[in-house]
């Protein structure tokens, strides 16, 4: 049952305050790490392994147990939203199309060729399309969230920030893994990475991660047992590394990943009609079950990635040069329910609720290819003038069809609509930095940003009766954008004491123009022009010897002409629109502390208020019967100014805390670590109304087990309180809902060699 907000606030502040701070990323050392204290942070923001205390940016991590907590238990990318302040992840079609949002910048927009202004970068390689950026998380050395505008150390340039991972490469050691889990609805986790030298100077890797749940929830309308929401989900990684001593380093990469289960189950009104709380199928009276729904349309959802990637690197003495070329291909086939509901209006039944009418979809990717190389120079010393310079090459072919169905079960499309988009990009891009002999360190970097993108979209087949108003076929349309932007940043770094740097920067960051063309509703293609960032951000972190360390960042950033999506609305047709500014501000406290042997503590706070100004920005309301709050335009029935409004899915409040404690017991430890996230309200669009938002949301997890230096045997609990909680909704039909991942038992078995 789902906890009051400030229930949920008060378990927050109640944890935080135990931990004696608010803030920190979750626990990213081992929790079989010295028990004298913890580790160094050490990370790879600036491409280069720095301590993290060092580092000018907003970076935080996320590794050890909590890594393993979160991304178990058939888990997908989207278990990480909240881990970390200032971090959200969503998504409306499930474990292959998530949506990253970073101090509240993100994009609503499940159109799959939607620009987002948070990069993933998987080895030192920009994942750009949706469907690339779900590839699973396993065998991971660390997770790394840079929060602001980068551009400057990196290919692709990126105005709200970055979620970088970086996989085990074959020459770790000690690092070879095997571990298995059984949980609930019959999921399955099974997951490891082997690697060593093959000859002298030759090593490999695999990693391999297989995940599986059985069809849990029960569509009430369909003879027989469950229907929804299982998936068969299998990923894996060879690397083959060649070294030349210490000079050269070559190394090869593949990369696959398939997925067959269920698309996302879009629940009919799971709201009442002026409230936000769930209700169940029976009407306002009865409670929410997750286990239930009604649907009559197909629901599947395929998914195919595959990768080749390339890497060299050569230290020259002064500099090193690296070489990253990476090709990745993939495609996708995804039908829902779209009204979530049994038949409609015009039908002898319908339900749950009142549905207008019938929706079926299909939206697949025939093709995507994309190309991305990298080549950098950067200086070796660690003191005095140091610099890096490099050169990014992007290009996308990407293919999109969509379908309508005429009748939920229909498989001959009434409607068929086309997208082909080629994306080219250029950054050049370079800094400097010096380091004084008073510890003292400034940098500085710049980079040359040009984007085009070319799109041809038409409606080649449409069969839907005249007075459903789409007009018939939709001859090809054509747009093209381009954007040519010099963006840079400015930061220095200085201790206080050896304990305590302080750190400022300046950033601007820069979003390529887009264009939308889901003209499987729609006539016209919609343009976006570019937007441009300023980010001003400065802070301090700290370390008590090493018992504890805290981190505090305060920002304020300016966007200009923002890209926005006006998502679904009466027309349940996507529009891209620029808002003339954006301001936000907020901060991010971490802190981390092992004060005494084997207790470990963590905490991270974030606060973020952001506003849309723009008075003479409209958009359209909901096409189901919800409250909007926002005031009306004048003479315009539906439409609606978003002046002042918060960004949607964009909490004020994160916070995430976790606690782990282990005791000797024989040859090993008997340990227990719980974590939390908590997110406060969101609004999921860019309006406000009272049906299509969610109060709060607070997910924990529990793991008690023994461990050994070889073997791991535990058991755990996800979602333990079972919160139930919206996480974003339809708004063209009916007061539509998507909830969270349901609570989870299992046990979990694992070898370290």
């Amino acid at each position: 049952m789902k906890l009051s907000a400030s229930l949920r606030f008060s378990a927050a502040a109640l944890a935080i305050g135990l931990t004696l701070s608010a803030a920190a990323p979750a626990l990213a050392q081992d929790a079989a790490a010295d028990d004298e204290g913890l580790d160094e942070i050490i990370v790879t923001a600036q491409r280069r392994a720095e301590n993290q205390k060092d580092v000018p940016l907003s970076v935080a991590t996320l590794g050890g147990d909590t890594l393993q907590a979160v991304s178990g238990a058939g888990a997908d990318i989207r278990a990480l939203s909240g881990r970390v302040p200032s971090l959200n992840i969503e998504s409306s079609f499930g474990r292959t199309f998530p949506r990253f949002y970073i101090r509240g910048l993100g994009n609503t927009d499940f159109d799959l060729n939607a620009s987002q202004p948070v990069s993933l970068v998987y080895d030192d390689v920009v994942l750009e399309n949706p469907i690339l950026k779900g590839f699973p998380v396993f065998d991971l050395d660390r997770v790394e969230v840079l929060r602001g505008p980068q551009g400057t150390l990196f290919g692709r340039n990126t105005p709200a920030g970055i979620v970088k991972f970086d996989s085990v490469k074959p020459d770790a050691k000690g690092k070879n893994y095997v571990r298995a889990s059984y949980g609930s609805f019959g999921t399955i986790n099974a997951e490891g990475g082997v690697g060593g030298d093959l000859t002298d100077g030759i090593s490999a890797r695999v990693s391999m991660l297989y995940q599986h749940r059985n069809n849990w929830v029960d569509n009430v309308d369909i003879a027989g047992g469950n229907d929804l929401e299982g998936f068969d989900d299998f990923a894996a990684r060879l690397q083959l590394q060649a070294k030349a001593g210490d000079a050269l380093t070559l190394r090869l990469t593949g990369q696959v990943r398939t997925f067959e289960g269920s698309a996302r189950v879009f629940r009919a009104n799971a709201f009442a009609k002026g409230s936000n709380t769930l209700i169940g199928l029976g009407g306002p009276a009865t409670e929410f079950d997750r286990r239930k729904t009604r649907a009559d349309g197909l629901n599947f959802q395929r998914l195919n990635n595959y990768n080749v990637g390339f890497t060299a690197e050569y230290d020259a003495g002064p500099v090193t040069i690296t070489s990253v070329t990476s090709y990745w291909n993939g495609n996708l086939a995804s039908r829902g329910d779209i009204d979530g509901g049994f038949g409609n209006q015009f039908a002898p039944t319908m339900g749950p609720g009142f549905i207008p009418f019938s929706a079926q979809s299909q939206d697949d990717v025939p093709s995507l290819d994309q190309f991305t190389q990298e080549l950098r120079i950067a200086s070796n010393n660690t003191g005095g003038l140091g610099y890096q310079l490099g050169v990014f090459v992007f290009n996308e072919k990407l293919d999109i069809t969509s379908y309508d169905f005429g009748a939920p079960t229909d498989t001959t499309p009434a409607a068929i609509a086309t997208q082909r988009q080629d994306s080219d990009a250029l950054g050049l891009f370079g800094s400097v930095n010096y380091q004084f002999e008073s510890g003292l360190k400034l940098q500085a970097g710049m980079r040359y940003n040009h984007d085009k993108r070319d799109m041809v979209a038409a409606r080649p087949v449409d069969t839907r009766p005249g007075f459903l108003g789409f007009g018939g076929p939709v001859t090809p349309q054509t747009a093209q954008v381009s954007g040519n932007v010099l963006t840079w940043d400015v930061s220095a770094t200085a201790p206080l004491s050896a304990d305590v740097n302080v750190f400022a920067r300046v950033a601007r960051g820069y979003r390529a123009p887009s264009i939308q063309g889901r003209l499987a509703f729609g006539r016209t293609l919609s343009v976006a022009d570019k937007e441009t960032t300023m980010s001003y951000e400065a802070g301090l972190k700290s370390t008590l010897g090493n018992k504890a360390r805290f981190n505090l960042t305060g920002f304020y950033f300016s966007t200009n002409d923002m890209q926005l999506t006006a998502v679904g609305g009466a027309s349940n047709f996507t529009t891209l629109i620029n808002a003339d500014k954006v301001d936000g501000y907020g901060f991010e406290a971490e802190f981390e502390a092992k004060p005494v042997e084997g207790l470990t503590l963590s905490a991270g706070l974030s606060y973020n208020h952001n506003e849309i100004k723009d008075p003479n920005l409209y958009v359209a309301g909901c096409g189901a019967p919800c409250t909007v709050t926002n005031t009306q335009r004048v003479g315009s029935p539906g439409i609606y100014s978003i002046n002042g409004n918060q960004l949607p899915q964009s909490p004020r409040w994160i916070a995430n805390w976790t606690a782990g404690y282990e005791a000797p017991v024989g040859n090993g430890h008997v340990y227990l670590f719980t974590d939390w996230a908590y997110r406060s309200k969101i609004q999921f669009f860019l309006y406000n109304s009272v049906e299509f938002s969610d109060d709060n949301m607070l997910e924990g997890g529990l793991r008690i087990g023994y461990r050994t230096d070889r073997f791991d045997i535990a058991a755990f609990g996800r979602n333990i309180t079972n919160d139930v909680s919206a996480v974003s909704g339809i708004d063209f039909n009916n007061l539509t809902a998507m909830v969270n991942e349901p609570r989870i038992w299992g046990v979990e078995v694992g070898v370290k060699f």
